[in-house]
Parts: C-alpha cells; structure tokens; sequence
C-alpha cells in the first residue's frame, strides 16, 4: 500500500488591520473630530490650543493615521498638490537647492510637492498630462508652455500657474530667469581686469542651450563697442575634448575665457594646467554658480555669484495665486548676477 504524504494544510491568512479613522483619532485624543480634521488639516482659522494640538498629532501619529488626501479635496473644491514637472535640463547643485528650500516652503504651507518625471520639452502638449493629475498648481521650469497650455491647466482645475524661465506667458505667473545678466556680468569683469580676446565656454551637452545661448549673448553685449574680441568655445563635458582644447589654447591668440559655469572652468583648468598654461598670467578663467569646488581649486576660481529666488517667496507667490486666482499674473524679475574675484582672474 502506497502512502500518499498529507499536504500541509495552508496558514489561514493573516487578520487584515483595519484602516484608522479619525473618529479613532479623536477617541484616543479625547477631542471632537471637528478639532482632528483642524488640528491635522492645519486650519489656521479655528483657535486651537497647542496642548491639543500635541495631543491629536500624538494620536495620529500612535494609530498611523494619515488624512485622505482625496476626501481633503473635495470638502475644499480643490486639491492642495502642487506639480513640479522635472527639468527637461541637467540639474546642478544650485538648482536642487532651490528645489529643496521650495519644496520645504510649500510644505509648511500644507501643500504636497509632485515632481512628475517627463520627457521632452515643457510644451502645450506635455499640459495635458499634467492636468490629467489635477493639480491645485504647475510650476514650469524652462521655457515650451504657451498660453493654450496655461489654459489647459487651468481648465483642469489648476488655480496657479508659475513659469521660471527668460519670457512670461500669458496667463501665467512668471518668475523671470534670463541667464544673459550671468555673461555680461562675467564679460564686463574680464574686460576691466584688461583682457581683451575673450573665449567663452559653450556646453555640447543636451538641453542646456537654454542657458548657455543667453550666457553668450550677456558677454558679447558686455563688451559691443569695445576694442575686446570674443569667441565661442564649444566644449563637451569630457577630460579628451578638454585636453583637445587647451592643446590649441596658445594658437587661438585667447587670454581669458568665461567657462559657463564652475565645473567647466574645473575641467578646463585642469587641462590648461597640465598643457603648462598659466591661470591668470597667460588666461584669466572666470566660471558661475559659485561652487564651493572653486574655493578648492588653486589658484581659487573667479566666478559669478547667482541670486536665486528664495524658496519662501516663490511658495508665497504659489499660495496667493491659490486662494486668489482670479488676481492679475505677477512677473518677477528672479535672477540677479555678481562677480566674485579670486585668484584666476
């Protein structure tokens, strides 16, 4: 006889926990659950004191409740995401501080920061999947949206859209960003310092034409009328068309070159130094961003010193547009530029 081993019998699932409320919230805290949605909902209007306050967050926090963001919704006609399509741009430490000091801003504010992952340029057509997400508010980095994709989004819902970029668009909100004060202001100081034949760094790299192009335009504006030259200087972000570069550095009659931004002047440092090119002596090197790599370098970087927008004033702007969005577009001139000089210029 043939025995046939017993299968196991299965372990009876697990007991799904139940979901907490905020009637369970307010049992626990020992408060209405008009004061939990107040006190987690940050309702500025209604005076709660902080020991209850205290007490109904620790509540939340015990029972791991979180507010339905959808059902947050719809008592309030709205949303309070705010959408942040991602650059269509490479991303450099200054920028992600803007972003982060923003995010936390908004944050305080009780808004929900989305970055939503794209593609592309930043045009009218991108606006339809933004607004497939209805957020409260957009805000567009770069330049591509144009009023039908402004009223897109609004139609969808959104009560605040805020471009950053050199142009406002209609309809828009618009913090103005024109990278060509960053070359004038580094041209103007290249031309007092007593240079006069001028390279200006111009990244291979995708997608930074957008700031590259008004950097250029800022150092020739800087010195039209002038007895100074200037040259354009395209370079990929590579030590082998560094080392090409500065291998003809001597031939091309340069003695200064603005860089674009601090990593290119690392780079192009570098391998002006190994070709026994001499900073400032033989070219004065100016970059931008100011980076605290240009302090490490030696000799230390000259470089433009960038006035970003603060992250507290632009939640603001996105805030006032929210609870008043019938208000008139605010324009923002956003970008001011200052030369720091150190010792490669």
């Amino acid at each position: 006889m043939v025995q046939i081993p017993k299968t196991p019998a299965s372990a009876p699932p697990a007991p799904t926990r139940s979901v907490p409320t905020s009637a369970d919230v307010a049992r626990l805290a020992g408060v209405s659950r008009a004061t939990v949605s107040y006190v987690l909902n940050n309702a500025g209007a209604v005076r709660i004191s902080e020991p209850t306050r205290r007490r109904v967050r620790d509540a939340a926090r015990e029972l791991g409740y979180v507010p339905h963001a959808a059902a947050r919704s719809l008592r309030a006609g709205h949303s309070r995401t705010v959408l942040m399509p991602a650059p269509a741009f490479p991303v450099g430490p200054l920028y992600s501080q803007f972003i982060n000091e923003l995010q936390a801003a908004l944050a305080r504010l009780d808004y929900t920061v989305v970055q939503y992952g794209t593609s592309g340029v930043h045009d009218d057509e991108a606006a339809r999947a933004w607004a497939e997400l209805r957020p409260v508010a957009v805000l567009v980095p770069g330049s591509g949206l144009g009023p039908r994709g402004v009223d897109v989004l609004k139609r969808a819902g959104a009560r605040a859209v805020v471009t950053l970029g050199p142009e406002a668009v209609e309809g828009a909100h618009a913090l103005l960003m024109d990278h060509d004060v960053v070359g004038h202001s580094a041209g103007a100081h290249l031309f007092d310092r007593g240079r006069r034949r001028i390279g200006v760094i111009v990244p291979r790299e995708p997608g930074l034409e957008a700031f590259s192009a008004p950097r250029l335009a800022g150092v020739r504006a800087a010195l039209r009328g002038t007895d100074a030259t200037v040259t354009e200087l395209p370079l990929a972000a590579d030590e082998g068309a560094a080392a090409r570069l500065a291998a003809r550095w001597r031939d091309l009659g340069l003695d200064a070159v603005f860089t674009y931004n601090d990593e290119y002047a690392m780079l192009l440092m570098r391998a002006l130094q190994d070709e026994g090119v001499r900073i400032p002596e033989e070219a004065a090197v100016v970059g931008a961003d100011n980076l605290m790599l240009g302090r490490l370098l030696r000799p230390r970087l000259s470089t433009v010193h960038l006035d970003l927008p603060c992250g507290r004033e632009l939640a603001g702007l996105v805030d006032r547009a929210v609870r008043d969005p019938a208000a008139a577009p605010e324009a923002h001139k956003a970008l001011g530029a200052s030369v720091v000089r150190r010792e490669s210029s």
